[in-house]
């Protein structure tokens, strides 16, 4: 096996984003590959794709809710992601924390950012989209806070989750989590089988 990488588009604001998130671990462990979780920004790619969040597009549909929250117990179940708390902000503002997330490099204080803002989104159920509340818990995870959060406000950090939305869009990326391996896209977190399926057989 070659040990290929796996790409990850994500947005905090994506339960499912999280929910992928915490199992790509096992895939990973099991495999070998390494995850690049690339930030984009959800909306951006709604609307430059015209998809919408599975609550308004679906909402209007007898049973399609339902059934999606019967599927994410199912996962939450199967994965035994027990801290998951819906958040009672949702939807919640993402931008300011995928604007500090891209302010980081890959490496300690990117994964540390990504665990500590995670958990605030959908285990702690925080109002993530105030900058307030973001700054503090990036505080809490021993991260500079006050210095991410102007750095989140430059133009070029601005213009980096801009290009990495645009890319993702330009790869074909309509949603959150969507995965790659080489040129082959999965979409949706219940496609992980696939993913693994495809990382051992590159």
């Amino acid at each position: 096996m070659t040990d290929p990488n796996i790409d990850f588009i994500f947005d905090f604001a994506s339960p499912n984003g999280y929910f992928a998130h915490r199992a790509l671990k096992g895939v990973a462990d099991r495999t070998g590959a390494r995850v690049n979780l690339i930030p984009c920004l959800l909306g951006g790619i709604f609307k430059a794709t015209g998809n919408q969040a599975p609550f308004v597009a679906f909402g209007g549909v007898k049973g399609k809710m339902d059934y999606e929250m019967l599927e994410i117990r199912r996962f939450v179940a199967r994965h035994s992601l027990t801290a998951f708390r819906m958040n009672p902000h949702f939807p919640v503002n993402s931008l300011t924390a995928m604007r500090g997330l891209c302010a980081l490099e890959p490496g300690e204080a990117f994964d540390r950012y990504v665990e500590a803002v995670l958990g605030g989104f959908w285990e702690r159920r925080l109002a993530m989209g105030d900058p307030a509340v973001l700054q503090s818990v990036l505080d809490e995870a021993g991260l500079d806070g006050a210095d991410l959060m102007a750095r989140a406000a430059s133009d070029a950090v601005k213009a980096r989750l801009a290009a990495n939305t645009e890319a993702a869009v330009a790869r074909g990326v309509f949603g959150v989590p969507t995965f790659f391996v080489g040129d082959e896209m999965f979409f949706g977190k219940e496609r992980l089988d696939q993913v693994e399926a495809q990382v051992v057989a590159a």
